[in-house]
């Protein structure tokens, strides 16, 4: 079996060439920091970005105390008569906060307040008395203090009630209505607002203008709840403002503000994530293939040594 050795003898000193010449510590470390560097790439790669179906993300914002500045309310004076409807409310308010309007403690439209601390907001009168009160609200929805308290008077034109008439919701006037602010919306994601009208003679015909120059107009057989839905393309404070008309010409009108916030952690491209996973796919059995090599590699030197050392050739 010895005649099949080979010795290969060095020109320049005649000495046996040392069999073991490869570099094998090298490679091992070279191949461990390969596999650890694939290793962190397949864990990013798999890493699930947010809540998979089925799961429940939460999120939440760090409390705080609640306005302690109340609105107040310097338009329309007190006393002040009107004939026409909507009118003009304004008056100051904390920054950053939402003001909401109230009309004999019936929510009648709100709005934000400005970063010069001030608010001006269109509301529709309920006939004859109107007590109207404002109130701020913070981020987390915390009430502040209420306004000074205004009074005011509505004495509809006699084609649709009398200077006096009082409030019937199944007669005369005509009144629209919803929830008094819609939060926690995100652009791109369809919010879905409920409308009341009350009053009035069926059919209806609702306008309701989301405030980024876009409107839907919906037709009711009559004065039943119902709901609607608009997606926002960008985050921000909108101005919604719906109006309602009734078979006899009467108008109803609110406003209210429609908070979208902002974008939500985009999730990850389909094109990205499935790119870098077949990229993977073909790394590993290119390592794997590597590794198997210098491993095998590194047996037949070692069981060669043995036998040479068994027969002679080599010292022990």
């Amino acid at each position: 079996m010895l005649q099949h050795f080979k010795l290969i003898h060095r020109s320049h000193s005649g000495k046996v060439r040392p069999h073991e010449h490869t570099s094998y510590l090298p490679l091992a470390v070279i191949l461990l920091v390969i596999g650890f560097f694939l290793t962190s790439i397949t864990a990013t790669a798999w890493e699930r970005p947010g809540p998979a179906s089925g799961s429940i993300g939460l999120s939440g914002e760090v409390p705080a105390a609640p306005p302690t500045v109340a609105a107040t309310i310097k338009v329309p004076a007190n006393g002040q008569r009107f004939n026409q409807t909507p009118i003009t409310v304004s008056g100051t308010c904390p920054t950053s906060t939402l003001v909401e309007l109230f009309k004999n403690d019936i929510f009648a439209g709100s709005t934000a307040c400005s970063d010069a601390g001030t608010y001006s907001l269109e509301i529709d009168l309920l006939i004859g008395a109107n007590t109207l009160v404002a109130r701020v609200y913070d981020s987390l929805n915390q009430p502040g203090p209420d306004s000074n308290v205004v009074v005011v008077y509505y004495d509809a034109l006699p084609t649709q009630a009398s200077a006096l008439a009082p409030l019937v919701f199944g007669g005369e006037q005509l009144i629209v209505n919803t929830d008094a602010v819609f939060r926690g919306a995100f652009p791109n994601k369809e919010m879905t607002i409920p409308i009341d009208i009350l009053g009035g003679r069926a059919p209806y015909a609702v306008n309701v203008q989301w405030g980024d120059s876009t409107n839907k107009v919906v037709s009711r057989p009559d004065n039943a709840s119902f709901r609607t839905e608009h997606t926002y393309a960008k985050a921000g404070t909108y101005q919604l403002s719906i109006q309602a008309t009734d078979a006899d010409g009467r108008v109803a009108f609110l406003t209210v503000a429609s908070i979208v916030n902002g974008q939500p952690d985009p999730a990850p491209t389909s094109t990205g994530s499935t790119e870098n996973k077949n990229t993977l796919l073909l790394l590993w059995p290119l390592y794997a293939a590597t590794f198997a090599v210098v491993v095998s590699f590194w047996m037949g030197e070692w069981r060669e040594k043995r036998l040479l050392i068994k027969h002679g050739v080599l010292a022990a």
